[in-house]
């Protein structure tokens, strides 16, 4: 499976592989104290915990994508890379707008 070079498997990593960081995340720093709520509404009242949280996201698609270049598979390091950006500017507009 993570044998094929193709675009849309790469989008696919690149969305998922951060969501297991965020899920790793929650339950490292919050999980027996905190509901997922809670979670939410500490991290919308503290901006700077945007950058806490998608830092270690972000490095977890770096990784792929390091992974997948170094393999010569360099679709799939293309949609990593894609997804990466999103979630970079996402993290900064959420940080710097809302």
């Amino acid at each position: 499976m993570f044998k094929k070079d193709n675009l849309r498997f790469g989008i696919l990593l690149g969305f998922i592989a951060p969501l297991i960081s965020l899920v790793a995340y929650y339950f490292i720093k919050f999980y027996p104290l905190y509901s997922v709520k809670d979670c939410i509404n500490f991290v919308s009242e503290n901006k700077n915990q945007i950058t806490a949280i998608s830092v270690p996201c972000l490095i977890l698609n770096i990784a792929l994508f390091t992974f997948y270049i170094n393999t010569h598979r360099d679709k799939t390091a293309k949609g990593i890379f894609a997804i990466t950006l999103v979630y970079a500017i996402t993290a900064l507009l959420m940080k710097f707008i809302l």
